[in-house]
């Protein structure tokens, strides 16, 4: 594919498979510890065939090169639909349908079905608002319709004119140095603690067992078990699961320290599981499932064992996932998330910087709306990262 010339010395190309960028390379350009940053975690979803062109998501990676040497490297995605991606565009889809004009394809900068906030671009040479005009050149020179950055790192500096900045509110825990799971329910008011206390012992009530299994200790009968639970959750919504049960298989086997699966059981009969990913500072909530419903068992499996497992652990946050309100009453805090986005149609810029305009003042204050809703005695000046 042809290379972009960023300035003397910066060649920036795209490749279409992860295997065309060299393992050892991504690792050492890549400086964060989450687990889904790391080569092994795309190279398994392209090798499961979970992403792929067939999916609607073909991999367009971009890598930057300076004297044939690999200095930055970006994952991306030409997509055919906006599926797993968990920043909403079906209305600007849906506006370009009615007018007679192509939305797609166009080209995300994402961790396919992970919407973790992370700085998508892997490198020290280069920072992300110097690729802007080099994607738009690649793009108005492929026919692609547009791109998208998503869940980022936020940028500081002003945006082009362009470029608009998106922001949603995810919920977020914050371990303030807890030594025990009480002394974090102490932090609540009267009314939130006690009915936390009465949802956790609602699933001692119901004679429900809880084990927690890391990497090593997961079996094939367990995972098996998980993978029912998620296919259960995608076709309930009347949607096929986005990953392969190989993918999660390839994932385990791969990944030697990150990997927590909680599973509850009724009488020796496992009903439900929770998978969440981990590093040094943080947990990653991810994926529930069950076979029979239980009051509270999805607050114990996905928010209570997690906030546990935190402090346990001395992990600094813990992201159990997108949206969900009734997180906050729960002890998650709303942060905001950011993303980026270039739109090629001229006739389209203008509404749709009017919407991210809009869209970001509704998003502040939700954000403080929520921090209302929290149940704590006193409400966290701000979030800690």
């Amino acid at each position: 594919m042809r290379n972009i010339l960023l300035n003397a010395d910066i060649n920036i190309n795209f490749v279409n498979h992860i295997d065309k960028i060299c393992a050892n390379t991504w690792q050492n350009l890549n400086s964060s510890p989450c687990p889904f940053l790391q080569y092994d975690f795309f190279n398994t979803l392209e090798k499961s065939q979970s992403v792929s062109a067939k999916q609607g998501w073909q991999a367009h990676h971009l890598v930057a090169t300076t004297n044939n040497e690999v200095t930055a490297v970006m994952p991306m995605y030409l997509k055919s639909h906006s599926w797993g991606e968990y920043v909403f565009d079906w209305d600007w889809a849906d506006a370009y349908k009615r007018n007679g004009i192509e939305y797609y394809p166009k080209l995300v900068a994402t961790i396919p079905f992970t919407p973790v906030s992370s700085d998508k671009l892997l490198s020290s040479a280069l920072k992300m608002n110097e690729l802007f005009e080099p994607l738009i050149a690649h793009c108005q020179q492929q026919n692609i319709n547009s791109w998208h950055i998503l869940y980022c790192d936020e940028i500081k500096t002003a945006l082009p004119e362009d470029v608009y900045q998106r922001n949603t509110v995810q919920f977020h825990w914050f371990n303030h140095d807890y030594e025990t799971f009480e002394d974090f329910l102490n932090t609540f008011n009267s009314r939130k603690r006690k009915n936390t206390r009465k949802e956790r012992l609602s699933i001692i009530q119901q004679n429900i067992n809880v084990r927690q299994l890391k990497n090593n200790e997961i079996s094939q009968q367990d995972l098996e078990f998980f993978y029912l639970t998620y296919q259960l959750t995608y076709l309930k919504r009347g949607h096929q699961p986005h990953l392969s049960y190989e993918f999660f298989k390839q994932i385990l086997a791969s990944e030697t320290d990150n990997i927590l699966l909680i599973i509850a059981s009724d009488e020796q009969e496992d009903i439900a599981c929770a998978l969440f990913f981990y590093d040094e500072a943080q947990l990653y909530g991810r994926y529930w499932g069950c076979t029979k419903p239980h009051n509270n068992l999805h607050f114990e499996l996905c928010y209570y064992r997690g906030i546990e497992f935190c402090i346990q652990n001395k992990l600094k946050s813990f992201n159990p996932g997108t949206q969900g309100e009734h997180k906050i009453q729960r002890g998650f805090e709303p942060v905001l998330t950011h993303s980026y986005h270039w739109i090629k149609h001229p006739a389209f810029r203008e509404a749709i910087k009017d919407f991210c305009q809009q869209e970001q003042k509704h998003m502040l204050t939700y954000q403080q709306q929520c921090r209302q809703m929290l149940p704590f005695k006193t409400v966290p000046l701000k979030n800690v990262p």
